[in-house]
């Protein structure tokens, strides 16, 4: 057997393996890697609850499911693809940066830089009110009130 025809089986044979997608988990692998997925998967019954946290009936058998298609071969990117198929992108807790979801990761920090605006803005007509004390007003003190007001000094120190 020429050496190009080895190495040409042995590659066809390699492709073929790990097209199957036959690599075997041993159980606590495939137990991990099931709940990895159903950690991010909404339960569609509970709606609060990841499948792995909820007791429903459905998350139940969305484990199961995960559990298959795990153990076919399949990807955890592709499992989530499945579901999202299926129910849509509202059953994946932590939602896809696009399109109109990109209002829900910019969200927070679009409202926390406006409220700074408007906290800088209103400190800032706060403090012009309070500090400018024209100095005319200070003037139109009389005599009589200057007494006043020494008075009321001395009284307090005392």
């Amino acid at each position: 057997m020429r050496p190009l025809t080895v190495v040409f089986l042995a590659s066809f044979f390699l492709v073929a393996w790990v097209g199957t997608g036959n690599t075997m988990l041993s159980e606590d692998d495939l137990q991990a890697q099931t709940k990895e997925v159903a950690k991010t998967l909404r339960c569609a019954v509970c709606q609060s609850e990841s499948v792995w946290e909820s007791n429903a009936e459905l998350a139940l058998q969305m484990r199961e499911i995960i559990r298959e298609r795990l153990q076919q071969g399949e990807s955890p990117n592709q499992i989530r693809a499945y579901f999202v198929s299926r129910y849509g992108d509202f059953i994946l807790l932590k939602p896809r940066p696009i399109g109109l979801n990109w209002l829900l990761w910019g969200g927070p920090f679009i409202l926390l830089f406006i409220g700074a605006i408007i906290l800088l803005v209103s400190i800032r007509s706060w403090t012009r009110d309070t500090l400018a004390v024209p100095l005319e007003k200070m003037s139109d003190l009389t005599e009589e009130d200057q007494k006043k007001i020494d008075l009321a000094i001395r009284t307090f120190k005392n």
